[in-house]
């Protein structure tokens, strides 16, 4: 199956979108991408031509993402995030010609700083028409077509672009839903970017294959989304930790008693919010896991098995292995580098062929990410393999200690990081963000902690702040926690 043909079996007047109190029927969006895709056309892309799309969740950022497919272009979809200077640097990336964007975006000076010369050609969704009489050049695709290209969070150096076929797409769009009780008589919150992997897959794709509607929020706000779910009687939505801990603190249990279906992704579900969650709603969120270069779900829990603190089992026709650093698959219990392989495997990285050789090596997507499996074939992620801390000779994954800071009342979240240290090679630091009205007490905290790990994974620096810096799907960005530590460091010493 083409990425195109999971949304051309549902009536044409069932509902697909409902945004800012707009409907959307199939075939209203049916037609919109085939227009679409011919004014691209019209405007001289080509088979394999890369064009970029910058907005905010909408209707029409889902249907210029299936019309650059449709023309035969890949489309490579911006974080609405970034600035002039990453924007321009995708641009250069990829060769891009053309922008598809809500509202045009001031990059040319950006483009000339790097020495980028060509005409960046810019269209807002309200330019796209296309001209009379003009029809659809029908170019050969299937299913290893390149149909995107998302680039990673680029945290630490320049991000990479993931070339994602048509295969690896509609693939996973499948596998995932078929362990969901999503249906086609359901309501979707549709509120991660759809920018993301994760939203794009798991919120748009699932429910466009199934014929749902979803009611599309442009940005996640915790009293939109309360009045969304009960004017249109929503049932399912994916979301992150953060949109689940707000549920927790300012919705009532009949709030959501509509629901099917919680899902978590982008971060790690901490097992706090989990159990407070299952306690005030009754129901338990589907924690599963992923990655950009995985299009992006590997693993999920259960319906009948939905274990605390796993990302569950690897999803329908993909494969998991954990292994040493010499490939050499671990026991159970053990902790060792996750390694994938199946039909959502990307293509490999965009004009990076160095980095996508070591990513990809002995024929595994090398994840980077430490888990362990338990004796049903249950996974659990342990910690980043770049976030591990050693010190002095002993391994410290970050989240262990995470988690039990998180468990105590007086902290609201927490994150853990190494930063050098002459005597231990590294130390460990911790941002604690307290609840209102706590007090910023260290010494209690490292009471508390001693009571709970061993002394060795116990911080040596305490850092309280207000909040902590996160992407989009609510990812701690750590290397922005490390340069700030360091900079702590070098003021404290100077």
């Amino acid at each position: 199956m083409l990425l195109n043909e999971i949304y051309q079996k549902h009536p044409e007047k069932k509902t697909a979108f409902i945004f800012k109190d707009e409907f959307t029927t199939y075939g209203e969006f049916r037609e919109k991408v085939t227009d679409w895709a011919i004014f691209l056309q019209s405007q001289g892309v080509k088979q394999g031509d890369r064009v970029g799309l910058f907005s905010k969740n909408s209707p029409e950022f889902v249907a210029a993402y299936f019309a650059v497919v449709k023309a035969g272009a890949i489309v490579v979809p911006f974080n609405f995030q970034l600035i002039a200077p990453e924007i321009a640097y995708i641009v250069k990336d990829t060769g891009m010609k053309i922008l598809l964007t809500k509202n045009r975006l001031d990059v040319d000076q950006a483009l000339l700083d790097l020495g980028w010369e060509q005409e960046l050609k810019q269209f807002t969704f309200d330019d796209m028409a296309a001209p009379k009489g003009a029809k659809l050049i029908e170019y050969p695709m299937d299913e290893m077509s390149p149909a995107a290209i998302i680039y990673t969070s680029g945290t630490t150096g320049r991000p990479k672009g993931a070339m994602l076929s048509q295969g690896n797409i509609v693939h996973n769009t499948q596998d995932f839903m078929s362990l969901t009780p999503m249906k086609e008589n359901d309501v979707a919150l549709t509120v991660l970017p759809m920018y993301h992997c994760f939203g794009w897959i798991c919120s748009v794709c699932c429910n466009l294959y199934m014929g749902a509607t979803q009611v599309v929020q442009e940005t996640y706000q915790f009293s939109e989304a309360m009045n969304l779910i009960k004017k249109y009687h929503i049932n399912t939505m994916c979301g992150v930790p953060t949109m689940y801990q707000l549920f927790v603190k300012g919705a009532e249990a009949e709030d959501l008693a509509n629901f099917t279906l919680f899902v978590s992704g982008g971060a790690a579900l901490p097992l706090v919010l989990y159990d407070a969650f299952a306690k005030k709603f009754g129901r338990h969120v589907m924690e599963g896991y992923g990655l950009s270069e995985a299009s992006p779900v590997v693993t999920f829990n259960r319906i009948n098995k939905n274990k605390q603190g796993s990302i569950g089992a690897p999803i329908p026709h993909v494969e998991t292995k954990i292994v040493d650093e010499h490939f050499n698959e671990v026991p159970v219990g053990s902790v060792g580098e996750l390694c994938v392989k199946g039909p959502n495997v990307m293509l490999g990285y965009w004009n990076r062929p160095k980095e996508t050789a070591w990513t990809m090596r002995n024929g595994w997507l090398h994840t980077e990410d430490l888990c362990y499996r338990d004796d049903d074939g249950w996974i659990f992620i342990v910690d980043r393999l770049k976030d591990m801390i050693i010190s002095s000779g002993e391994n410290v994954y970050p989240r262990e200690v995470e988690e039990v800071l998180a468990a105590h009342p007086d902290i609201r979240e927490a994150a853990v990081i190494g930063i050098p240290d002459k005597l231990r090679g590294q130390a460990i630091c911790a941002y604690i963000v307290p609840e209102d009205g706590c007090a910023r007490d260290k010494r209690m905290i490292r009471k508390y902690l001693l009571s709970k790990v061993a002394a060795y994974k116990v911080p040596k620096e305490f850092i309280f702040c207000d909040h902590l810096p996160r992407n989009n799907t609510g990812k701690v960005l750590k290397q922005v926690l490390r340069e700030q530590a360091l900079d702590n460091l070098i003021n404290r010493k100077s």
